[in-house]
């Protein structure tokens, strides 16, 4: 059995028991953090012929030992497991008649064996498959499997995500989820990098929704629906629970009795895990977040044309939907009606785009950081919000330009590489703006855990007395990287002209 690190335990201030218990807790995070593949127990690849019948394969795999094997089968390689041997039986062909090429899976995930321990981790989230293979170059090195990883990780973290996939009731769900706020503070206090709580929060949200959803919804549901995520969790950019913002999509002609009452459980079981509702009631539980498909693109064409302030916003939030349980194709069949209807559609773009510079900067926060020398100064009060001036004009600057270009990419730093790799945005750009963003989103973790340990409410609002010099020197560099996105933003779309 996996030991168990709870991370709703802080390391405790002072010397003590508590204090080495929590010094340790913090080395070991790091530890895992910077480990790589190939750090791990990788098994060495053992390969059997794809002619082989069953009883043959599970001769050789009980004489090496071993509950997987690799398959050639002429050019490919697949993966043969026991799971894979269960099935099998079930058929009425008998295992001597049956080759192993018939029973292995070929669509196999891979990770170098340079990469990080997380990373693998990751991709056994993502694909929710129990093993990836290891590769040094184009070469096959071994096999990761899930159990080997959790060994490796046992003696480093408290698996929330095994707590996610093996919750038998929305209790037990609940159990994993008030777990995430105390791993990302000691994350974030171990030195780990924004993006990779970002990417790691990001999973563990998306396999919690998911495994929710399929405790309350029956499977006729979930085979008619699609469950979204949007705004800053559908781009992976949320971390702490700030509020939810979800949607059910339903197959068109699909009615079931109590959709109501079920969308509600689901609002306010999220509610009871810790995920604030969200103030605009952008949460499947509203009718206006739960729509069969034709009705759902007329709302759609309603944002596009209409011109309502409301409408726009609604959009932009859609846009940065993600597909987290159900069927996939609904989300994308809305999000092709979107691009059907921007073609060149240049007064549009504009208008959307104008969000982005609705918050002005002409308040002179440069003058303010610069004379603002420590807590004492009279100016100590002075607040700056790091959502209105900081991150929100580049999320949605970015937004705009994918939009406008159809890319399908979610995450705002995923945008920007795919706009500096088709030349729509310089490279220099895309550097800067990734850099101040993920300075804003770690200087706003920051604020939020210390707003939290003070018994405060977690917002966007910052003290600038409470900043350093080299924060308020990073935060001036920022905001005048923002405000030449701004301008150029104001060129592209020409919102001048608005």
């Amino acid at each position: 059995m996996l030991s168990e690190f709870n991370f709703t335990t802080l390391p405790s201030e002072g010397p003590g028991p508590d204090a080495a218990a929590g010094q340790h807790a913090q080395r070991e995070i790091l530890t895992l953090m910077t480990a790589r593949v190939r750090d791990a127990q990788v098994r060495k690849p053992f390969y059997v012929d794809g002619s082989l019948d069953l009883v043959a394969v599970c001769a050789l795999l009980a004489q090496q030992g071993q509950n997987h094997a690799l398959v050639r089968d002429g050019e490919r390689i697949g993966m043969f497991t026991t799971t894979d041997l269960r099935d099998a039986l079930l058929r009425a062909t008998p295992p001597k008649l049956l080759a192993v090429r018939e029973l292995a899976h070929f669509d196999l995930i891979g990770v170098d064996h340079n990469a990080d321990v997380l990373e693998a981790l990751l991709l056994m989230l993502r694909h929710r498959v129990h093993r990836v293979l290891v590769r040094e170059g184009e070469a096959i090195v071994g096999v990761l499997s899930q159990l080997d990883l959790m060994g490796f990780m046992s003696n480093h973290s408290h698996l929330i995500a095994m707590q996610i996939q093996q919750a038998a009731s929305v209790a037990e769900l609940k159990q994993a989820a008030v777990q995430m706020d105390g791993m990302i503070e000691l994350l974030h206090s171990g030195g780990i990098r924004i993006e990779i709580i970002c990417k790691l929060v990001r999973e563990l949200n998306r396999q919690l929704f998911a495994r929710l959803w399929g405790l309350l919804a029956p499977a006729e549901l979930l085979a008619n629906s699609c469950l979204v995520v949007m705004g800053s969790e559908g781009r992976g950019e949320q971390i702490l629970k700030t509020d939810q913002d979800n949607a059910l999509l339903l197959r068109d002609g699909f009615e079931m009795a109590g959709l109501a009452e079920l969308t509600a459980r689901f609002t306010a079981a999220l509610i009871d895990f810790g995920y604030p509702p969200c103030p605009g009631g952008i949460m499947l539980s509203q009718p206006l977040w739960c729509q069969p498909l034709a009705a759902f693109k007329q709302t759609l064409r309603g944002w596009l044309f209409d011109g309502a302030e409301d409408g726009v916003m609604n959009l932009a939030i859609f846009v940065d939907a993600a597909a987290v349980a159900g069927d996939a194709g609904l989300l994308q069949e809305a999000r092709a009606f979107i691009d059907q209807h921007l073609v060149d559609n240049d007064a549009f773009f504009a208008r959307f785009a104008s969000a982005a510079d609705q918050f002005s900067d002409s308040t002179g926060w440069w003058a303010k950081l610069a004379s603002l020398a420590g807590r004492g100064d009279a100016d100590g009060a002075q607040e700056f919000d790091l959502k209105k001036l900081g991150t929100f004009p580049v999320v949605h600057g970015v937004r705009a330009l994918a939009l406008q270009h159809h890319l399908p990419d979610l995450g705002t730093v995923a945008r920007l590489q795919a706009l500096a790799s088709r030349q729509w945005l310089p490279a220099a750009t895309v550097r800067d703006l990734t850099e101040a963003l993920h300075f804003l989103m770690a200087l706003k973790l920051e604020n939020n855990l210390r707003q939290r340990r003070s018994g405060a409410a977690a917002d966007n609002l910052v003290q600038l007395a409470s900043l350093g010099t080299l924060e308020r020197d990073l935060l001036k560099d920022a905001l005048a990287i923002i405000k030449r996105f701004r301008q150029h933003l104001r060129l592209h779309f020409r919102l001048d002209a608005l």
